[in-house]
């Protein structure tokens, strides 16, 4: 491939499929994007949304781990604020000591809930504000070599498990570039920030004992089609889905009624999410990827498959691998 690329899985509980469901439909996704080339799948922790499947992380990992062979997987990310680093250190400690050489772990700073959920997780609140002592105690736990003075992690003591640190601003960049890790910026969902974020990063880049040059993953929606209509019907039946997820209170709305959403505020802000997508044929998603490489002056894209269908974003994995290779 011309551009090395990775999938970003959200594990997308659509209208009409149960959560057992899903998680076959992301083990043929990996499974997909294995056969066609990709370099990773990973995977979200979400909590308390109807619609994503992926709020065990470590556990879905090690099921699709055991059903592929030798694709990356690995969080995109795990929110450190929700647990004690020791925790996931022992987890993808495991997860590397099942599938060698195969996991990575991207880190967020986000808790990634409201407050009502981080109570039900039983996380203080204050938690975000020690994201970069916790990333080091992690790290430090991977690496054999502990900053808690008697304790290691087993598994996970000296697995060095490759981190990343993830973001969608400034802050991620300036910790990904101090600590010499590689920086994953979340493009696909929050984009204004990305140009700022990398060059950055860039500057500010670290040389460390993991990572000697700077290396960015971007994130990037792709609905890749057999027509340009397909994709373009894809797409709305997508940007239906976004603004009942944020707008609709929990109800279940008609395609009419998700559009009259869009069309009262929703689409605005579903449009400004959806500022990086890659839609069409394999022709215009792979034009649309080199330009969008640099323009983000990245090393490697993840990108989301957005499609509604499970059969959907099989074909768009398909689809784009054979538009970069």
């Amino acid at each position: 491939m011309r551009i090395p690329l990775s999938v970003l899985d959200l594990a997308p509980i659509a209208r009409g499929e149960t959560v057992s469901s899903s998680i076959a439909a992301s083990v043929a996704l990996a499974q997909r994007a294995e056969e066609h080339g990709y370099r990773r799948v990973w995977y979200a922790e979400h909590h308390n949304m109807p619609t994503i499947a992926s709020s065990a992380t470590s556990v879905l990992i090690a099921h699709v781990g055991a059903r592929t062979t030798s694709i990356r997987l690995g969080a995109g990310g795990v929110m450190l604020p929700n647990h004690s680093p020791l925790t996931i250190a022992e987890q993808f400690g495991t997860l590397d000591a099942m599938y060698p050489g195969r996991i990575d772990l991207g880190l967020g700073r986000a808790p990634g809930s409201d407050q009502n959920t981080m109570y039900a997780l039983r996380r203080d609140p204050n938690s975000a504000d020690t994201f970069p002592q916790d990333v080091l105690e992690l790290q430090g736990y991977l690496a054999g070599q502990t900053r808690v003075p008697g304790v290691d992690a087993i598994p996970g003591k000296g697995s060095r498990v490759p981190l990343y640190v993830l973001g969608s601003s400034l802050f991620g960049a300036h910790l990904a570039a101090a600590l010499g890790l590689p920086y994953a910026f979340a493009s696909h969902f929050a984009p204004q920030a990305l140009e700022a974020a990398v060059a950055t990063y860039r500057r500010e880049f670290q040389p460390s004992a993991e990572l000697e040059a700077p290396h960015v993953i971007a994130g990037v929606n792709v609905i890749a089609a057999d027509t340009r209509a397909q994709a373009e019907e894809n797409l709305q039946a997508v940007r239906r889905t976004m603004a009942v997820g944020l707008f609709g209170r929990g109800r279940s709305f008609t395609d009419e009624e998700a559009d009259l959403l869009l069309e009262q505020g929703a689409g605005h802000h579903v449009s400004s999410m959806f500022t990086y997508a890659a839609v069409g044929t394999p022709h215009d998603v792979g034009e649309y990827l080199d330009g969008f490489r640099k323009q983000a002056d990245a090393d490697e894209l993840i990108v989301a498959h957005q499609s509604p269908t499970t059969e959907g974003r099989l074909r768009s994995v398909e689809l784009t691998a054979e538009a970069l290779s």
